[in-house]
C-alpha cells in the first residue's frame, strides 16, 4: 500500500483547522448578532422608532396617479409591479412592522418645476393622499399631530404617521397657506428642497461656481420661521444653504431638525451639515435625522451600512447624542447601502452600534426616537408660551421684494 506523504496529512490537518476556526469564529459572530438584535427589539417595543422622511406618497402619484383602490400597501410589494421592478420603492407595512418602525414622517412633495405655477394645489393632494392612506389601514395606522400622539400610537401598536411639507414653495409665498397646511396635519417645512424660493436660498448655491441668490434668509423667511414657531411647527433644515441654516438657527425659538442629512465632514454633500452648523445646532437643541442615500453617506453610488454609521457616530462626537436621529429617506432614492436595503432594516444598524461600548441602550433609545419626541414637545412648548404672550398669526403684509424673484435652482436627481 502507498503511504500517503506526511506533507500531505499536514496540508489537510490545516485545511481542517482553519474550516473549523472560520466556522467557530462565525457562529459566535452570529451568537452575538442575535444578542444584540434581542436588545434592540427589547428598547424599541419601549421606545417608537421614528423616521423623519420617507417619499413614498410621491411614487404612489407617479405609479398610480394617487389611485389607492389599486395600491396593496398591507401586502409585500417586491412581488407586485410597478414596485418589485422600481429601484425606487422600498415600503410597505410589512417590512415597516418588521423594521420595528413605530412612527414615519410622510414626505407631502411637490417638485421644484412646480414653483409659481401649481405647487400649492399638488402639495394639498399629497396631504390629502397622505391622510386617505391612513383611513384605509385603521387597524395598522393612525394620523399623528402631537408627540403625546406618537406615544399613544406606539403603546397601541399602531404605525403613527406624520405630514411633513417637502420644499417651502409649496405655500407659494403665503403665511395663509402655510397656516393651512398646518390645520390639515402638516408638522414640518422643509425651508427648501432643492431649488431657491423667493425668501430663502437652497443647498445648490453652496456649490462651486453658484451665486447666492439671498445669502440665507430673506425678511420673509424668518417671518415663515417665526411663524412656523408660533403654530408649533417643526421647521426642517434638511437641503438648505448653509448661511439659510444659520439664519433659521438665529431666528427660530424653538429646535430645528435636519429630518434627513448626514455629516459633511465625512462627505462633503451640500445636503451634508458642516460641523459649525452641528455646534449650533447643539445649542438649539435640536437634532440631524441621519439619511442613507449613499450620494450623501459616501460621496459615491456605493455605500454600506458601516459608512451610515460612521456619520452617526461623528454627528454624535460633535453635536452630542441628544442631537441625532434616523431620517433614512426610503422610496425617494435609487441607490440604498449595502445592509440597509429597505425599511425592514432599522434594527441591523441598532444592532452594529450596540457592538461598541460606546452605545449604550438609552442611547439607542434616543437615537431611535427619544430625540425627536424631546425636540416636538419642546416646539410645542414654545408655541404655547407664544400663545400665552398674546402672539397673533403674523400678517399677510409682504414687501415687494420679498414676493418678487424666481428660484435660479432646477434639479432632476433623487427627490431626498
Amino acid at each position: 500500500m502507498r503511504r500517503r506523504k506526511p506533507t500531505e496529512g499536514f496540508l489537510l490537518c490545516g485545511i481542517f483547522f482553519w474550516t473549523l476556526l472560520v466556522h467557530l469564529i462565525s457562529t459566535c459572530l452570529a451568537i452575538q448578532l442575535e444578542e444584540r438584535m434581542e436588545i434592540v427589539r427589547k428598547v424599541l417595543k419601549e421606545v417608537p422608532l421614528i423616521d423623519g422622511h420617507n417619499d413614498l406618497p410621491w411614487n404612489i402619484r407617479k405609479f398610480l396617479k394617487n389611485q389607492l383602490r389599486e395600491f396593496r400597501f398591507g401586502e409585500d410589494l417586491r412581488d407586485i409591479t410597478p414596485w418589485s421592478t422600481s429601484a425606487w420603492s422600498h415600503t410597505d407595512l410589512r417590512r415597516l412592522k418588521e423594521g420595528m418602525v413605530a412612527a414615519q414622517f410622510w414626505s407631502a412633495y411637490a417638485p421644484c418645476s412646480s414653483q409659481h405655477l401649481d405647487a400649492v394645489q399638488l402639495t394639498l393632494e399629497q396631504i390629502d393622499l397622505i391622510r386617505r392612506l391612513v383611513n384605509l389601514y385603521p387597524q395598522h395606522m393612525a394620523l399623528v399631530t402631537t408627540a403625546d400622539g406618537i406615544e399613544e400610537s406606539h403603546r397601541s401598536g399602531k404605525l403613527a404617521s406624520l405630514i411633513g411639507i417637502e420644499g417651502g414653495h409649496s405655500i407659494g409665498t403665503s403665511l395663509g397657506v402655510l397656516r393651512t397646511f398646518y390645520q390639515l396635519g402638516a408638522r414640518y417645512l422643509t425651508l427648501t428642497h432643492t431649488c431657491n424660493t423667493p425668501w430663502a436660498d437652497c443647498c445648490k448655491v453652496d456649490e462651486p461656481g453658484q451665486v447666492p441668490h439671498i445669502g440665507g434668509l430673506s425678511h420673509f423667511g424668518t417671518l415663515v420661521v417665526t411663524e412656523m414657531n408660533r403654530l408649533g411647527m417643526i421647521v426642517d433644515l434638511s437641503h438648505v444653504s448653509v448661511p439659510t441654516m444659520l439664519d433659521a438657527l438665529a431666528t427660530s425659538k424653538a429646535p430645528v431638525i435636519f429630518s434627513h442629512s448626514s455629516a459633511h465632514a465625512i462627505c462633503n454633500s451640500s445636503r451634508n451639515v458642516p460641523d459649525h452648523v452641528l455646534k449650533r445646532l447643539s445649542a438649539n437643541g435640536g437634532l440631524v435625522m441621519v439619511a442613507f442615500y449613499p450620494h450623501f453617506v459616501s460621496c459615491g453610488e456605493k455605500a454600506t451600512l458601516k459608512d451610515v454609521v460612521a456619520h452617526i457616530n461623528h454627528i454624535r462626537d460633535v453635536a452630542g447624542v441628544d442631537h441625532v436621529g434616523i431620517g433614512a429617506g426610503y422610496d425617494g432614492v435609487n441607490l440604498v447601502p449595502q445592509g440597509l436595503e429597505d425599511v425592514s432594516r432599522y434594527p441591523y444598524l441598532f444592532a452594529e452600534l450596540l457592538e461598541s461600548e460606546k452605545w449604550t441602550e438609552e442611547d439607542i433609545a434616543k437615537l431611535a426616537g427619544k430625540n425627536l419626541i424631546r425636540v416636538f414637545k419642546q416646539v410645542e412648548q414654545v408655541r404655547d408660551q407664544l400663545e400665552a404672550q398674546g402672539m397673533l398669526p403674523i400678517d399677510q403684509s409682504i414687501p415687494p421684494e420679498d414676493i418678487l424673484g424666481r428660484s435660479y435652482c432646477r434639479y432632476s436627481g433623487p427627490r431626498t
